[in-house]
């Protein structure tokens, strides 16, 4: 390919940067990652190792605070948000007033005025703002968008979600930043952002108002009540995590002790807490109906504690009813670990069996089985590989997957408004928390 290559920086490099590092350096003739930021240098030097071991020049490296300078000295094209979800506001804003493009990992920020800043910005930019919800682009939810879209169950009347995250991704969410919904927004922002979206995509409607509650039912200080709770803080140095199925023994992830374990004196950051340790201020069960501006409703749960993970969704209309079942893995061996030592949710499959049910039911006929092949395990369903192709190859989006600022704030909304909900105890109306 001929041309100058696009210039990337990107802030925040946890273990989500690799997927957008590694796309980048992989596309070395058209792609170039120009500049890193974090607030920790180890974990910034992490990825540098990487780079230059790839063979790739080593970008230009910023503390987090410098990133302003970081806009103005390497003059990237595009920036790529990917840190702690309570921080994405800032970058955001910052690379919009420079007249930056920015791709933002989900959820756009996490808070109602935060969002409504986002799009005042945008308006006033010349850059654009693409959120990342990876799972518009796999192949199942294609599939239901496509049958949704050509009127296989007639008018959509009622649609019912059921997500459950199992023992080693769920828990994952109870050691790490995500564990305090000053960081996160809570499960129903991070997490439920992407289902929350899905319905957003699959209905071409946006949420008006939701009703939800919530609580903290298995992690934090229940496990001393059912027995799972072994008593110590962190895993690292603690005889009692050696056999526990819930510990994350970093020293054994050339990864993890790497960012994470090796980081920890710049910033004090642990990344292996017992997610039965106090200080959780997230829910690991919810419930929400949410009302969406087409007449729709929702009915939603979120599980973080299940045996097994992956998810049920179905959608009522006037001629019939279509049902989505995705089983991501059908049960949590312990003995089984990702390259990364924790959650196998993400960029590798889980090793345990999975399969996926997609099923038509058409008034006055028997149901229809649809068959896309064997269900695609990696990556988010397939969607990851679909997602890169689209934002740094130019690939086609024949079904308009990519998600901006707006659909962002869409997703976000009804988190917000369940969370709100929860606090006290009455509907919210999605208006109220983006004034």
């Amino acid at each position: 390919m001929t041309g100058t290559p696009h210039r990337y920086a990107l802030v925040g490099t946890g273990s989500r940067a690799t997927m957008y590092r590694n796309a980048i350096t992989e596309r070395s003739g058209k792609a170039r990652l120009v500049a890193l930021a974090d607030t920790n240098p180890k974990r910034v030097a992490a990825h540098v190792e990487a780079i230059e071991t790839a063979g790739h020049p080593a970008p230009a490296v910023y503390a987090a605070a410098d990133f302003d300078r970081l806009l103005a000295e390497t003059e990237p094209d595009t920036v790529i948000v990917t840190s702690v979800d309570a921080t994405h506001h800032e970058y955001l804003l910052a690379a919009l007033a420079a007249d930056k493009d920015v791709i933002c990992e989900k959820p756009l920020t996490t808070t109602g005025a935060h969002a409504a800043a986002i799009l005042e910005a945008e308006a006033k930019s010349k850059g654009t703002v693409t959120v990342t919800f990876n799972y518009r682009y796999n192949p199942l939810h294609e599939k239901v968008a496509e049958l949704l879209r050509e009127g296989a169950i007639g008018e959509i009347t009622s649609v019912g979600f059921d997500w459950l995250l199992d023992t080693r991704h769920g828990a994952d969410y109870f050691r790490r930043w995500h564990r305090e919904a000053a960081n996160s927004g809570g499960l129903l922002v991070h997490k439920s952002g992407h289902h929350f979206d899905l319905v957003n995509w699959w209905l071409d409607a946006a949420p008006v108002r939701a009703f939800a509650k919530g609580k903290l039912a298995f992690y934090g200080e229940n496990g001393k009540r059912t027995g799972h709770d072994r008593g110590y803080e962190r895993a690292h140095g603690s005889p009692e995590a050696a056999d526990d199925p819930f510990a994350l023994h970093m020293e054994d992830s050339p990864g993890l002790k790497q960012m994470y374990l090796d980081a920890e004196t710049e910033d004090g950051y642990v990344r292996d807490q017992s997610v039965f340790a106090p200080g959780i201020t997230i829910y690991d069960d919810m419930m929400a109906l949410v009302d969406y501006d087409s007449g729709v409703t929702l009915s939603y749960r979120l599980t973080a504690y299940s045996p097994w993970e992956g998810y049920r969704v179905h959608f009522n209309g006037t001629q019939g009813r279509l049902e989505l079942l995705v089983v991501e893995n059908d049960h949590v061996n312990p003995a089984l670990k990702g390259p990364n030592g924790a959650s196998l949710h993400g960029t590798d499959a889980s090793p345990e069996e999975g399969w996926y049910e997609l099923t038509l039911h058409p008034f006055w006929t028997k149901p229809q089985k649809i068959d896309l092949g064997d269900y695609q395990r990696a990556g988010h369903g397939g969607g990851d590989v679909r997602m890169l192709g689209v934002l740094f190859d130019g690939d086609t989006d024949p079904h308009d997957r990519s998600a901006n600022a707006q659909d962002g704030v869409n997703a976000l909304a009804a988190g917000l408004a369940a969370n709100a909900s929860i606090e006290t105890g009455l509907p919210v109306d999605v208006a109220d928390l983006l004034k």
